[in-house]
């Protein structure tokens, strides 16, 4: 489990740019979010995510600090949020859409701005507009 642990760390420094030590309460977070079941293909989706995410400007920088991301319940939605597809799944069948009205000739058009006024006018009249 050390070597994995170890392993985890490194992959961490290396894909965050930065250099943290790995002292024995970081080990132990390790351990407590291996134990939980995450693995180090799950930790690499979520670095990259969070980093996304910080690039965006929708999440702050410490988001990436390592005591922040190895708390397995918020690694969890993080992982969770990361898979997430934002845009509907293609159908195999795609709905024809209705087939375009005809536009109406010109006297036809006319004829309905003449009435729309005359309704209009006959409003005003009755209402006193």
């Amino acid at each position: 489990m050390i070597e994995r642990i170890q392993q985890a760390h490194a992959l961490y420094c290396r894909l965050t740019a930065q250099r943290v030590r790995l002292r024995f309460d970081r080990e132990r977070l390790w351990y407590e979010l291996f134990h939980a079941g995450f693995n180090e293909d799950d930790l690499q989706r979520v670095i990259r995510y969070l980093q996304r995410e910080i690039r965006e400007g929708r999440r702050n920088v410490g988001a990436l600090k390592l005591s922040n991301l190895l708390q397995p319940d918020r690694f969890e939605e993080d992982l969770n949020i990361s898979r997430v597809q934002l845009y509907a799944p293609k159908s195999p069948n795609p709905v024809a859409s209705p087939p375009p009205r005809p536009t109406p000739h010109p006297e036809e058009d006319q004829a309905a701005r003449q009435r729309a006024l005359q309704i209009l006018a006959r409003f005003r009249a009755e209402h006193g507009g």
